[in-house]
């Protein structure tokens, strides 16, 4: 593909296939009807462990980690370059925020007036220009074990680790990823990304997915209800021939981890009775100006629904920018043309209502000391407009391509610091300027906000200690 017709990255167009064994273990649930994740939280995780691992004085209870897919323009949002060349500094300018010298893209003005509350990380940087490996820094603060590695083998993403450590309260699941599709939209930018998961830590400890749009009036998450027409009788019915399917599983594949889902599936059941876990999906026991105040959009309601979800006491929600399905030009934030039309029209001004609307609906909840947000993507876009890169996928007259070495991540509440920047880009906002930071100094400021040792160790299914984290809590920003 030229520059000229490069209409978005080709890993978004691809989907690993599920192999069988994959399907027996995540879909046994399916075949009765109920279509229940394996992976629910488990109870009987021994706690003991995860306090003897290094756990520290929580700062924050829970985590919503926005992550934004493709890869936002660092430089037409959160690190303007005014005195930069043209086509350098593109076409938008800056603003003024709450925070004194602090200026940030004039298509976010309301996080501009909530610039006091946010840590602007301003020199991210790793040297991974694919999305489908890029994706795997910033989730575990690890590059992919390997180019082609199967996700089983990935190092586990910080949700995991948080299920892993048996965090949460309630019926719900300790990890859970907003990942809305879009209907007719252009392909979604899921399966091959690596990081989502729970990598070598196992199936137990991956998230629950959500895949409906929760801005639809049918938005429903019918894991956690009973059909009409499955009456409890029926439903015991399900779990007595569940066992059967239980024990044959286990007789076929002689496998561990088989029986391990036998204490998923114990609560999935459990979870069909517990009115807290239904009433925080639904969406409509929100008054509607709240609603409003986040955008009646896919990433807005999926926003208020990670809020809903943090309340209800899961300790980790990742909300992933959802391909809206306007345009199959540039899909996400992978904006290699039209960049600032879609920064202005469909990107932009979603991220800045949704994201003032999470911060101050904490707030006013009293949450927000307690709930850690980050903003993030995968990777930054090239200096100059219409450059291409080695490696990316070209880049329009009007675009931008993928660039690693340079990115803005945001983080705000629990355990942050709020009105400050860490770090700087160069004139041309093509490289760290001043304190570069990897996405391994991003995990462990997370989860020393979080409370957890960043350098905890955990077996891996060969039980060798394997440290989660090799990175260096960012001291700055954390208050």
């Amino acid at each position: 593909m030229t520059s000229a017709q490069q209409t978005a990255c080709q890993s978004y167009f691809s989907a690993a296939p599920m192999r069988r064994r994959e399907y027996l273990r995540a879909g046994a649930l399916s075949v009765l009807g109920l279509d229940l994740p394996q992976w629910l939280h488990m109870r009987d995780v021994v706690r003991a462990e995860s306090t003897s691992s290094g756990r520290q004085r929580t700062r924050a209870k829970s985590c919503i980690f926005l992550f934004m897919w493709g890869g936002p323009a660092h430089q037409d949002t959160w690190d303007m370059k005014p005195n930069a060349p043209s086509e350098y500094r593109g076409e938008f300018q800056p603003i003024d925020t709450n925070v004194s010298g602090l200026q940030i893209c004039e298509h976010l003005p309301m996080l501009a007036q909530r610039a006091d509350k946010l840590a602007v990380i301003r020199s991210m940087t790793h040297g991974d220009v694919d999305h489908t490996s890029a994706t795997h820094f910033p989730l575990t603060g690890r590059a992919t074990p390997r180019r082609g590695a199967p996700l089983a083998e990935d190092w586990p993403s910080i949700g995991a680790v948080v299920s892993r450590l048996g965090r949460g309260r309630g019926p719900l699941p300790p990890f859970i990823s907003m990942m809305p599709v879009v209907p007719n939209g252009a392909p979604r930018f899921v399966e091959e990304s690596h990081g989502q998961g729970a990598g070598w830590l196992g199936p137990t400890f991956d998230p629950m997915r959500i895949d409906a749009d929760a801005s639809k009036p049918d938005y429903k998450v019918g894991d956690f209800s009973l059909h009409a027409d499955v009456p409890e009788a029926r439903s015991n019915r399900r779990r007595e021939l569940l066992n059967n399917i239980d024990q044959q599983l286990k007789n076929l594949e002689g496998d561990a981890r088989v029986v391990a889902t036998r204490g998923h599936f114990d609560r999935a059941f459990s979870l069909l009775s517990s009115r807290g876990a239904v009433e925080a999906f639904d969406l409509s026991r929100e008054p509607i100006e709240v609603r409003e105040r986040y955008g009646m959009n896919i990433h807005g309601q999926s926003v208020l629904q990670a809020r809903r979800l943090v309340e209800a006491g899961v300790p980790f929600v990742t909300v992933f920018w959802p391909n809206d399905g306007i345009t199959n030009v540039s899909v996400y934030w992978d904006t290699h043309n039209r960049n600032f039309l879609d920064l202005k029209t469909r990107l932009c001004p979603v991220t800045d209502q949704a994201f003032s609307a999470l911060l101050d609906d904490l707030q006013q909840r009293g949450m927000l000391d307690e709930t850690l947000i980050v903003w993030t993507g995968e990777m930054g876009r090239t200096p100059r407009v219409g450059q291409g890169v080695v490696g990316g996928a070209g880049a329009g007259s009007d675009g931008r391509d993928h660039w690693p070495s340079c990115f803005t991540s945001v983080l705000a509440g629990g355990g942050i610091r709020g009105g400050i920047v860490h770090g700087s880009s160069d004139r041309f906002a093509a490289y760290p300027a001043s304190n570069p930071t990897s996405p391994q100094d991003l995990a462990a400021t997370i989860y020393h906000s979080l409370g957890i040792d960043p350098h905890l160790q955990l077996p891996d299914n060969l039980n060798r200690p394997l440290t989660i984290c090799e990175g260096a809590a960012i001291h700055s920003i954390l208050s």
